[in-house]
């Protein structure tokens, strides 16, 4: 009785990353080790995979900026970087931080256990001999680690053997980075073969996943707007999801543009691109633990296969005939253990694919179906994981500050170029007089038709003006409350101008600021404001 209780107690941890390590190896490991799940779906995970930092995994065809984007992002070129129309990043390149400049080749980073890559070398020498870390010291690599990888062919370059497979292995990164980046180039949109599987390969984790519409700028408005109708509808044909995936369109490099017609929109793309970016580090604890989860889902199902097969075969004779039967019909099998256990459709692999790999097994050697590691996982999922869930925001509150800094991130931020500066709200913000200033004798014209009394006009006579907008009331209400600066309920004729701009900002298709910014309080009220 006494042992019983001490299971139920809650399991403590010291933070999420911790407690991520611990709930996989004493719960989740032991099921995927006793139905083979790392022979089917995806290795063990390694210390090294729940402390290292949010990855950023680039993918493209060739000539499609993968490597500029990175040497953007970073303002600095890394080890081993190569930039050329033709194919010239032939390898995966980990560029993560390192306080001296340099290469690690493949094989020797595969036995690093600080690095999250020992997995790969089940890849082989191939592969290997094609994978390299360079290391730097650099800002933007103190948050974030990102994956260059080779540029995919078309037409006779793909039928040429790489020598290992090339989705597969994407499909391992993508299994443990925070954020696929899909980058396509705005003069070629043909999404070659090769893409398409690759695309497939990441069918899995299209929420990790965000496209790039690059060199945007070489093209005018009126092809932009082709160019990504086009890509929407390949993209839909490929991603088979009801949600529209984002597309970035922009020219991700430090030059300047040559169709510099959708400036504004570049940049606006840009920033949300990266304040994308930037919330990897804060988000990343959240990532491993939603990982777990769909981990632990599809190991709970390997489970239940591997255990119906075992269940299945014969004892003695008869047993590679009864293979190949139940290899046939899996369908069957997996609709009767979705019906016997409520499982959904969609956390069942893939049946093609089940199929093939199980065609190598020896199905003697499976193990029964064994309810207590199967009851370990439920409980992790049902218990474990709410609790960790309650500590990643924990630590979120206590590290807001958490982002991505430095390189190309800094420009967004600094003096009048960062994003918005001297639009909408942000108008006349460095100027030393009031910029409402300008259009109020014709908002005065206004305001002395309103039949002000004491030289303030009353709420309900503002209401009617301010309906003229056709801005709905959640709006004018909030640039109500902006506008009346002292809070008595009235506005004198500098608060009614202010009204009248803020209107503007919002017809003009800007956001309202949460506060009145300082240098839109009228010149009156200045004082009052501060000691407020």
């Amino acid at each position: 009785m006494f042992r019983k209780n001490m299971k139920k107690d809650p399991e403590l941890f010291q933070n999420v990353s911790e407690g991520l390590r611990r709930l996989y190896r004493t719960k989740l490991f032991p099921l995927e080790d006793t139905y083979r799940f790392h022979d089917f779906h995806s290795p063990a995970l390694e210390d090294a995979d729940f402390d290292n930092k949010p990855m950023l995994l680039l993918v493209g065809q060739y000539s499609t900026g993968k490597t500029t984007f990175i040497r953007h992002l970073m303002e600095q070129d890394f080890p081993g970087m190569r930039i050329g129309p033709e194919p010239t990043t032939d390898s995966f390149i980990a560029v993560m931080h390192g306080e001296q400049e340099g290469v690690v080749p493949g094989n020797a980073l595969v036995v690093d256990p600080k690095k999250p890559f020992r997995k790969l070398n089940a890849f082989g020498n191939a592969f290997l001999n094609r994978f390299m870390c360079a290391q730097m010291p650099n800002p933007v690599l103190e948050s974030i680690s990102i994956i260059d990888t080779p540029g995919i062919l078309s037409g006779e370059k793909q039928r040429i053997s790489r020598g290992y497979d090339f989705a597969a292995v994407l499909e391992w990164f993508a299994e443990r980075v925070d954020r696929i980046i899909l980058l396509f180039d705005a003069h070629k949109l043909d999404i070659s073969d090769e893409f398409s599987e690759v695309i497939r390969a990441l069918k899995n984790h299209e929420d990790k996943m965000r496209v790039v519409l690059n060199k945007a700028d070489q093209i005018s408005t009126q092809q932009l707007m082709r160019v990504y109708g086009a890509l929407m509808w390949s993209l839909g044909k490929i991603i088979n999801t009801p949600e529209v995936v984002r597309v970035y369109i922009g020219s991700f490099w430090a030059q300047p543009l040559l169709v510099p017609d959708n400036r504004k929109l570049f940049e606006a793309e840009e920033q949300d691109l990266f304040l994308d970016i930037q919330s990897l580090p804060r988000n990343a604890a959240l990532r491993k633990l939603n990982d777990l989860i769909k981990r632990a889902r599809l190991a709970k199902v390997q489970a239940y296969i591997i255990s119906s097969l075992k269940k299945e075969m014969p004892s003695v004779f008869g047993k590679d005939s009864k293979k190949k039967e139940l290899i046939a019909n899996l369908g069957e099998i997996y609709h009767k253990i979705e019906k016997e256990h409520q499982i959904s459709p969609g956390d069942f692999p893939n049946l093609a694919k089940m199929q093939e790999l199980l065609n190598g097994q020896d199905f003697s050697k499976f193990q029964a179906l064994k309810p207590k590691l199967l009851e370990a996982v439920e409980d992790m999922l049902a218990n474990d994981i709410a609790r960790l869930m309650a500590m990643v925001r924990q630590e979120e509150a206590t590290m807001p500050s958490q982002s991505v800094k430095g390189g190309a991130f800094e420009g967004t931020m600094t003096g009048p170029f960062g994003h918005g500066y001297g639009e909408g709200a942000s108008e006349g913000i460095d100027e030393m007089e009031w910029v409402v200033g300008r259009d109020k004798p014709s908002y005065d014209e206004i305001f002395y038709t309103l039949s002000p009394i004491n030289g303030k006009v009353s709420g309900n006579a503002v209401k009617k003006e301010m309906l003229k907008s056709k801005l709905p009331n959640t709006v004018l209400g909030k640039i109500w409350k902006l506008a009346d600066v002292d809070h008595d309920g009235y506005l004198d004729d500098e608060e009614f101008a202010l009204a009248n701009h803020l209107i503007k900002v919002k017809l003009e298709g800007h956001e309202l600021p949460p506060t009145l910014p300082d240098h839109l309080v009228p010149p009156s009220k200045r004082g009052m404001v501060s000691e407020d």
